[in-house]
Formats: structure tokens, C-alpha cells, sequence
């Protein structure tokens, strides 16, 4: 009988740990995971392996990959564990997110979506597919859990709401995350050279998005400095290290926001002239900030499915006997389409 793989293995110890907080029981997860998702290219891999201090240069991310990494607390203390997943794509792959997050495993995670400033028409799109796609898995998974172990599933509620204060003006009309959520836009050195309005329209619109979903928000690039930072949240967020209370909405600085610190009151009205706002017709203030953003950054009419590079044609990967078998069925298989339509030609003629 074959071995396990590395994947199989992972994947059995992710759902293992997610289940050894016991049934009936609402005690917090030992070990902790980090989903990242977000923008094709937009940095996800560097920032998994600046935080794990990996010096070597990423790979593209095909699909859903996994490692881990290890934190010493002291002398004869075993090393907390926390498991990363990476989902590749962009939001060509949206199917994967219920891999590793089951509802044995929802409560050990948290989700890091990376956006690429640098592209701001593609954006609101990624940002949108994702979110909603993972918050409808989650939603479905608290639901599972709740039926299994409501103290649990009540905990985790509770837990998301205690980030905000309980006389927060916002309590209301926010619809947060039921697990943590960190927002990170990244390539900030190129975005900062945006003009001052553009980038006006991006961080008030992030900061809104940020604070309805209870996330918290910050930019990064290159540059050290901000890189510490990040490393500082995904630490927090992979090994319960006490999290920042720092705060900067400077949209000329780059933005650092925790959770529940932000307010609607302080990021304002959506950026557009009082007489036009009138003439945006929406349903939600969510959809409002979206026809808001698209009016200066219109998507791209673009097939995501397109974004997706064929592993099975990646040179990496390149077996000669298996190429020569897939290369002649390939052969086949045009053959086969050839013959067909000439067939069902023939046959419109004949009738």
C-alpha cells in the first residue's frame, strides 16, 4: 500500500488538531492556522515566508499549498505549532476554501486577504469574490459546528464581538468575520505615487470594508519597517502574541487599523461630490462604496479562469513519459473533434 503523501499527512493533522478540543467543550485551540488568500501576484507567498524567516525566493502558488512554523516559549516548554495555507488563483479557485476549513477546524483559523495596490481596477472584484465566498463558508461551517457544540460555536461570536466596544455607535451596522479577519494591501511603494485623490478613493473604501466585516487593515511593501509590522499581526494571529493598538489612518502614511478601532464616523461618507450621491442608486451602504469605487477604478472585463496556469504544462513538473502520453491523447482528442464535426456536417447536408 502507498504512503501517505505530505499533503495527505497535512491535511489529517490540520483536521485532527481542529477536533482535539473536544466535543461539548468550548476551550480555546492549542494550535492555530492562517489562511491566506487574495490577489494573483500580489505577494501572499513573500509574506508567509518573511514571517517564518525563509530566505528564498517564492513560487507561484498552482492551487492550495501548506507548511508550518514553530515558536520556542521557553526551556523545556514544546514549541507551539501554527499551520499556513495559501490559496493561488486569485479567485479562480474559490472551491478550495472547504478543504481546510471544516467545521472541525473553523476555530483554530484566521483569514489574511492580500490585495494588490498596485492594480486598484482589479481590486474591488478580488476583494468582493473572495470575502464573499469565504464569509458564506464560514457562516455554513459555524452553523455545522453549532449543531455539534453550541457553547463552542457561541464562543466564537462572542469572542469577534468583544473587538469592538460594547457602546461602539457602529455595533449595529457592521456584519463581522466569525473568525478573524486581516486585510493587507500590499505594494504600498508603488501605490503611494498614485494620485492623491485615487488614493483617497482606495483607503476610505478599505477602511469601510475593513470596518463592516470587523477586519483590520494595514498596507505594507518592501521596506523593513512595514514588513516587522505585518510579521508582528501574523504572529498575533498564528501564535496569540498580544496584538497591536497601534493606529494610523493617514492616507499619505501607509494604514495600520486593528479591529474594531475604526468607526464610520471617522472614515466618512463615500468619496463623491453631495450632488451625485444622490443619483447612485443601492440597496446597501456596501454596494454604495462599490459603485462608488468602480465609477473611478471601472473593473476589467477579464476571464479569471484564464489566470490559471495548467500545472499539468508546467516545466517543473515535466515527466517525458507522461507528457508523451498526454501530448498524443491531446492528438486524439482533436482528431476525434475533426472527424465529429465533419460527421455532423454531412449529416445537416444530407437532411
Amino acid at each position: 500500500m502507498p504512503s501517505e503523501t505530505l499533503w495527505e499527512i497535512a491535511k489529517a493533522e490540520v483536521e485532527k488538531r481542529g477536533s482535539s478540543g473536544g466535543e461539548g467543550d468550548g476551550v480555546e485551540i492549542g494550535e492555530k492556522s492562517v489562511f491566506f488568500i487574495g490577489s494573483k501576484n500580489g505577494g501572499k507567498t513573500t509574506i508567509i515566508l518573511r514571517c517564518l524567516d525563509r530566505d528564498e525566493p517564492p513560487k507561484p502558488t498552482l492551487a492550495l499549498e501548506y507548511t508550518y512554523g514553530r515558536r520556542t516559549k521557553g526551556h523545556n516548554i514544546p514549541k507551539d505549532i501554527a499551520h499556513f495555507w495559501e490559496l493561488g488563483g486569485g479567485t479562480s479557485l474559490l472551491d478550495l476554501i472547504s478543504i481546510p476549513i471544516t467545521s472541525d477546524t473553523l476555530r483554530t483559523f484566521s483569514i489574511v486577504l492580500v490585495l494588490d495596490l498596485s492594480k486598484p481596477n482589479d481590486l474591488w472584484p478580488t476583494m468582493e469574490n473572495l470575502l464573499q465566498a469565504m464569509k458564506s463558508h464560514v457562516d455554513k461551517m459555524v452553523m455545522k459546528l453549532g449543531k455539534t457544540n453550541s457553547k463552542a460555536a457561541s464562543e466564537m461570536r462572542q469572542r469577534i464581538w468583544s473587538n469592538m466596544q460594547k457602546d461602539h455607535p457602529d455595533r449595529e451596522l457592521v456584519d463581522p468575520f466569525l473568525i478573524p479577519l486581516v486585510i493587507i494591501g500590499s505594494k504600498y511603494d508603488i501605490f503611494q505615487d498614485f494620485d492623491s485623490e485615487k488614493r483617497k478613493v482606495i483607503c476610505k473604501t478599505l477602511r469601510f470594508v475593513a470596518h463592516y466585516y470587523g477586519a483590520s487593515l494595514m498596507f505594507t511593501s518592501k521596506s523593513e519597517a512595514l514588513l516587522l509590522k505585518i510579521r508582528g499581526v501574523i504572529n498575533q494571529l498564528a501564535f496569540g502574541i498580544d496584538r497591536s493598538k497601534s493606529i494610523c489612518v493617514d492616507q499619505n502614511k501607509p494604514l495600520f487599523i486593528t479591529a474594531g478601532l475604526d468607526s464610520l464616523s471617522q472614515i466618512g461618507s463615500p468619496p463623491v461630490p453631495d450632488n451625485d450621491i444622490g443619483k447612485l442608486h443601492a440597496h446597501s451602504p456596501m454596494e454604495l462604496w462599490k459603485k462608488v469605487y468602480e465609477r473611478v477604478f471601472p473593473p476589467k472585463s477579464i476571464n479569471t479562469l484564464k489566470d490559471t496556469k495548467d500545472p499539468a504544462r508546467d516545466p517543473q513538473y515535466a515527466e517525458r513519459e507522461v507528457d508523451e502520453m498526454r501530448m498524443q491523447k491531446d492528438q486524439e482528442l482533436e482528431q476525434y473533434k475533426r472527424s465529429s464535426c465533419k460527421s455532423w456536417k454531412q449529416i445537416e447536408l444530407d437532411s
